[in-house]
């Protein structure tokens, strides 16, 4: 599916560029990128978060440049399909992958070829950091902390918790807890976040974890209660602590997932150094700021922040996948 941005031009004059440091770059820079329209490569549906922050960005960079930026969505094995149609991609800045930390992460870990190196054929330039995912008990369970639901899950023996997909965030934190605790809690894969919370609605699934927002149909029905929180804490909900600071010991409950841009690796600097510019500077565009705040999300990176945090915590990543003793696809 694709779906075209209205382009607004804006005045490239010297003074302009000097109020606005984002833009700031070379002459030769700005002369080559960019030449013609953009394509942004969704690897995600249409209508989710990942879709919905690429049209927003996307929106905002059409408004700062001469060019439109197209919006196509190429979604399929957690990411891969469009990743490696990026991958393969002139190097020339004018086709951008918007992607998950599955598509950058997991897929080196669950598949034996995804189509695509991350650290051969791609430049991560900027990303948004994911929020902290709520964990939610039934109300029948009557859990409230992550001490109850130790106690829950040993005295039930087998506790039914819900995922949004296997090799997700939600399926590594269940494996986390089975050593930690020494429970036997049983992985439930749905096809996404809507199936997986209507199971927790309908009884199926004892606990489940996922995004605050997609957890509104569970939590404003008064089926659930969040018991905990992975990573950080969530705005909207700041007595609720994370897994940390409830005892939970593993370095991957320390970690979020991401939403980010990249392109393909030869891609010049100047380039790359721009569209994270312009990723950066977009934090403060309404459209954008609306999104950010619906998924309670911080602000997009820069370049070097983000590469930073994706290295420091990608080995985290990858020992807490390789845990799950999956055989990769």
């Amino acid at each position: 599916m694709s779906v075209r941005i209205n382009r607004r031009h804006f005045i490239a004059a010297g003074t302009a560029a000097a109020a606005m440091p984002f833009l700031s770059r070379s002459a030769s820079a700005q002369a080559a990128w960019p030449s013609r329209n953009i394509r942004m490569v969704c690897s995600y549906p249409a209508g989710g978060q990942t879709d919905l922050l690429a049209r927003a960005f996307g929106d905002f960079i059409t408004r700062q440049v001469r060019q439109t930026v197209v919006v196509e969505n190429k979604a399929g094995a957690s990411g891969s399909i469009g990743a490696a149609e990026v991958a393969r991609a002139a190097p020339d800045g004018h086709t951008i992958l918007c992607s998950i930390s599955t598509t950058y992460v997991m897929n080196r870990v669950m598949m034996k070829n995804p189509g695509y190196d991350m650290d051969r054929d791609l430049t991560l330039v900027s990303i948004i950091p994911g929020a902290g995912l709520p964990l939610v008990a039934s109300l029948a369970s009557g859990v409230k902390t992550l001490d109850d639901f130790v106690a829950f899950a040993r005295k039930k023996g087998q506790v039914n918790f819900g995922t949004y997909s296997a090799g997700s965030v939600p399926h590594m934190t269940i494996n986390e807890l089975n050593k930690q605790y020494d429970l036997k809690i049983e992985p439930i894969h749905y096809r996404g976040e809507a199936p997986m919370w209507t199971g927790l609605l309908d009884g199926t699934l004892d606990v489940a974890m996922g995004s605050y927002t997609a957890a509104q149909t569970v939590l404003q029905g008064n089926k659930g209660v969040v018991f905990a929180v992975h990573s950080k804490k969530v705005a909207a909900i700041p007595d609720i602590k994370t897994l940390p600071e409830q005892g939970a010991t593993s370095k991957f409950f320390t970690v979020s997932g991401f939403t980010g841009w990249a392109l393909p690796k030869a891609t010049p600097q100047p380039i790359v150094d721009r569209l994270s510019e312009l990723c950066v500077a977009a934090n403060g565009d309404p459209k954008v700021k609306e999104v950010l705040s619906t998924f309670v999300l911080d602000p997009a990176l820069g370049f070097k922040e983000s590469n930073a945090l994706y290295q420091r915590e990608l080995p985290t990543w990858i020992e807490s996948a390789q845990a799950l003793g999956l055989e990769p696809a």
